[in-house]
């Protein structure tokens, strides 16, 4: 053991511990009085970091010295704290290694306690029971640094008691001493208190506090998990969210072991996160953070020494945990990976997540796990829950206990962190916090009102916002929340007033916003974020149909706040890993049933597809480019969908499926747009007896996952026409048989139009051995011989079919419809590949109609210049068609208008078909 401090009291100075007289950590006055306290029971904790098992040995070698449980719990805290100071100041142990093990020791001291009152209390009530006649069980909730096992060395312990059902006890053998459940746990609570709290010859365990409890201290110790609901759901205050975001059950083990304690997440998690983002919760952690901030100030007040607090002063530890807890609780309802209580590990999923710059999370790691073991410090000098820097000599302690030379060096460095921490934490709430009081000549204007707004906006505005002010949902809105709607107008005025943004953007805005002012947060982000409305009304502004989508999908306007959303282009590999991620997180906590699996699916797709929409209308995006993301962005989506499917099949029969998606259409073409419909066909490859039934059952899952309706939407309408013998075909059949149809072996045999079809499919996802033996069968197609002039007829013949059901009033052209429009050049370019590309294998590969069209130039099947104009052609009725369907417009113009254009497609297929 180490060498013991003097016994006349006198302590080292901070310079003794500089010529290596004695250890660092003797320094510390709580130290040297452990030391000379409890000499012989030092040699009871085993060598090293304790852990449980050396914490359970040594609790019984203290008991069988004679020692009770209370007295034997608190000298086991003395002698586990002079280890840590030992393991921290002289080996510098990391932060972790000393936060766990105080973590540990709470766990371990309540496990004891709980067990041993509850022991106590049924000897004189019995034990407390169920309606069923089980027992009751009573939960102790860790809060805080507890539950994150985040404990410092001199930390007071936050706890909430919770038990399952309200009932009474069984009562003694002779039927005596019932009481209510609520009682019975009620004493429970304060026999605990008695093990661990209370101050005794041998001091405390931990301090204990309960003022986290529902209705804080005037609530009863111990509370139902029924009444805990209900009062989350009627009371439950937003500062509260924070709170129970770190709670976890830490005792009794026997709950946690057999998992019965796990019926505590049911209740927390919707509480601490919503399903939508929650911007809300600002204003509730600024007056939270401004209420912390004055009672530091008051308890500096005449003491200027209290003002230098390394928790709760400006660039503290407090302001890292606000600053992250802020951004989980935002967005953790829809990003359960970033439900995790560690402050450290929460940094890391922000910076994975994009929430947060890897630098930005680096820095305040550093911060955090330097002011921690400041913090630590300051707590072994004489155990006490302060986190004031001391005066010099223990300053000086305090630096060189960190590694420091002397102070000097050892304040910059403190002063750096500080620093950045504080412009963090005022960047993420939009500045520094207000003071109370700051409503005076000095401080800001009150909010206007509604009303007051109207003469100060354009006419349609005006009309608009007096029909508000007298609005039901208007009228029902909180004070904070119709004071943040009122300040978004105002602003928003002003932006019309500077030319920023126009009268049609503001008025799509309102049209948004109507149907969704009972969602207070989206209020509150709009509000929070300047960036995000203004990049809002400039969306808004520049078409009509993403209007139409964020109504339908409020909760991907979070996505306008990313700084990378314009520079970005879409990873499928970033989607799919942040989806298995979520479902991972999903997994942990039990939530991972179908319905949020559906869900989480649409949210992402739709978060995705309204980045592409962004880039698109902010002209960041060709058409073609907006295609091929939406394209990778379904391959992606059906690939995701196929796997999580195939693992929750009942009717699996393998690991893997035999299976694949061929794409046909749009998706095939990689042409897809926005509201597009995927054409497919499955196909599967296994000579298992029971894999007839199984593919099936996998397919209609597929789709039910894909097209169903959830409370977050659809993904995809599925078209499954094209697969063999149309809709009288199997949804599924085997790639023998798709083959044999395809190339017309049989008797039962594709159509020409199939062929025509064919041109454009592509295997999507699936078995990887069967791609190549896919596109072996395309090729094989599309080279056969046939027939020309038969192929001319069937096609013109298709062609005038397809132009029928598809009228176009006299004087107008139809981008798509009408003679020159866009199928005329679909349907040419589908004949000169199933015509002409056994001789020119440069027409196989699915490339698109605009690249098919130059290259069939290049081999001479077109005349010079032909191709490359219809191509240019083809291409602007692909764009005007496109904008025409943003702004929700006719794709139908007047005939004067795109001659040029028809023009050239009319040549290429006069020259194809005559």
């Amino acid at each position: 053991m180490d060498e013991a401090a003097p016994d006349n009291g006198a302590g080292p100075c901070a310079d003794d511990t500089d010529g290596g007289q004695i250890p660092l950590s003797g320094y510390s006055r709580f130290i040297q009085r452990l030391r000379r306290r409890y000499p012989e029971e030092l040699a009871l904790l085993p060598a090293g970091v304790p852990t449980p098992a050396t914490l359970a040995s040594t609790y019984d070698a203290l008991r069988s010295r004679g020692f009770d449980t209370g007295a034997a719990l608190r000298v086991l805290r003395q002698l586990v704290l002079e280890r840590l100071a030992v393991l921290d100041c002289d080996e510098q142990a990391p932060l972790s290694t000393v936060t766990l093990a105080v973590t540990e020791l709470a766990e371990f001291a309540l496990d004891v306690a709980c067990t041993e009152a509850c022991a106590r209390l049924d000897a004189d009530h019995g034990a407390p029971l169920t309606a069923e006649g089980a027992r009751a069980q009573l939960w102790v909730m860790g809060m805080g640094k507890l539950g994150a096992r985040e404990l410092n060395v001199s930390s007071d312990i936050d706890l909430v008691y919770v038990y399952d059902e309200d009932g009474e006890t069984a009562g003694t053998a002779e039927g005596r001493g019932r009481i209510s459940n609520h009682e019975y746990f009620g004493k429970v609570v304060k026999a605990i208190f008695g093990l661990v709290g209370d101050v005794t010859e041998h001091g405390f365990v931990f301090r204990v506090d309960l003022a986290l409890r529902p209705n804080g201290n005037s609530g009863p110790p111990a509370v139902s998990l029924d009444a805990l609901e209900d009062y989350f759901l009627v009371q439950g205050r937003e500062w509260e969210r924070f709170a129970w975001m770190k709670s976890r059950v830490v005792a009794p083990r026997s709950c946690i072991a057999d998992r019965s304690a796990e019926a505590m997440r049911s209740a927390v998690l919707p509480f601490v996160f919503r399903r939508y983002l929650d911007y809300a919760v600002f204003d509730a952690l600024r007056v939270l953070h401004r209420q912390i901030r004055e009672h530091a100030a008051r308890r500096a007040a005449g003491r200027p020494e209290r003002a230098n607090d390394v928790k709760l002063s400006r660039g503290g530890i407090r302001e890292i945990e606000f600053t992250v807890q802020l951004l989980q609780v935002v967005r953790g309802g829809q990003f359960p990976e970033l439900r995790t209580r560690p402050t450290l590990q929460a940094l890391e999923r922000l910076a994975v997540a994009g929430l947060m710059s890897e630098a930005t999370a680096k820095s305040l790691a550093d911060a955090y796990t330097f002011l921690r073991r400041v913090e630590h410090r300051i707590q072994y000098l004489d155990d006490q829950q302060t986190h004031v820097l001391p005066g010099d000599g223990d300053l000086t302690w305090i630096a060189r206990s960190m590694g420091y030379a002397d102070c000097c060096p050892f304040l910059h460095e403190l002063d750096g962190h500080r620093e950045l921490v504080a412009e963090e934490f005022d960047k993420l709430l939009g500045g520094s916090v207000e003071c109370k009081g700051c409503n005076g000549p000095r401080g800001q204007k009150a909010p206007p009102d509604l009303e007051d707004l109207i003469e100060e906006l354009p006419a349609q505005l005006q009309q608009r916002i007096a029909a508000w002010c007298k609005h039901p949902r208007v009228m029902a809105l909180r004070d904070d929340a119709r004071t943040r709607l009122s300040k978004l107008i105002a602003r928003t005025g002003v932006w019309l007033q500077e030319g920023r943004v126009g009268e049609e953007a503001a008025l799509r805005m309102i049209d948004w916003i109507e149907p969704l002012l009972r969602r207070e947060s989206y209020l509150a982000l709009l509000w929070e974020r300047p960036g995000v409305h203004e990049r809002l009304l400039r969306l808004l502004g520049a078409a009509r149909w993403p209007a139409r989508y964020l109504m339908q999908h409020p909760g991907v306007i979070d996505e306008l706040a990313s700084d990378g959303l314009l520079s970005e282009r879409f990873s499928a590999e970033d989607y799919e890993r942040e989806l298995e991620h979520r479902r991972r997180s999903l997994q942990i906590t039990g939530e991972d049933d179908d319905e949020t699996l559906l869900n989480l699916l649409r949210r992402a797709h739709h978060a995705e597809l309204f980045r592409t929409l962004a880039r698109d209308v902010e002209g960041v995006l060709t058409v073609e480019q907006v295609a091929d993301e939406l394209s990778a962005l379904a391959d992606s989506t059906l690939r995701v969908t196929s796997r999580w499917c195939w693992e929750r099949l009942k009717q699996r029969h393998r690991d893997t499926p035999r299976f694949a998606i061929l794409g046909y259409g749009k998706l095939g073409g990689k042409e897809l747009g926005y509201g597009s419909d995927l054409d497919i066909v499955f196909v599967y490859e296994d000579d298992d007896e029971r894999a007839p039934d199984a593919y099936a059952a996998y397919v209609r899952k597929i789709i039910n996952w894909l097209s169903t309706k959830t409370a977050e939407g659809d993904l995809f309408e599925i078209d499954t026409a094209l697969r063999p013998n149309g809709n009288s075909g199997l949804l599924v059949t085997t790639f023998r048989a798709y083959d044999d149809y395809q190339q017309r072996r049989g008797s039962n045999t594709a159509w020409t139009w199939e062929h025509q079809a064919m041109t454009r499919a592509r295997f999507v996802v699936g078995l990887e051995e069967l791609r190549p033996r896919f596109d072996a069968v395309r090729e094989a197609v599309i080279t056969a011989p046939r027939d020309v002039d038969a192929l001319r007829r069937e096609i013109v013949a298709m062609r005038e079919k397809v132009r029928g059901a598809r009228p176009v009033k006299a004087g107008s052209f139809d981008l798509k419809h009408s003679p020159g429009g866009m199928v005329d050049a679909e349907f040419a370019v589908q004949f000169l590949v199933l015509s002409q590309s056994a001789r020119h294998p440069e027409l196989v590969p699915n490339v698109g109609n605009i690249a098919l069209l130059q290259r069939a130039e290049g081999a001479g099947l077109l005349p010079a210049g032909v191709g490359h104009a219809a191509a240019s052609a083809y291409r602007e009725l692909r764009r005007r068609q496109h904008h025409a369907r943003l702004n929700e417009e006719s794709t139908q113009f007047p005939l004067h208008q795109l001659g040029a254009e028809r023009d050239a497609i009319l040549a290429l297929w006069r020259h194809v078909f005559g």
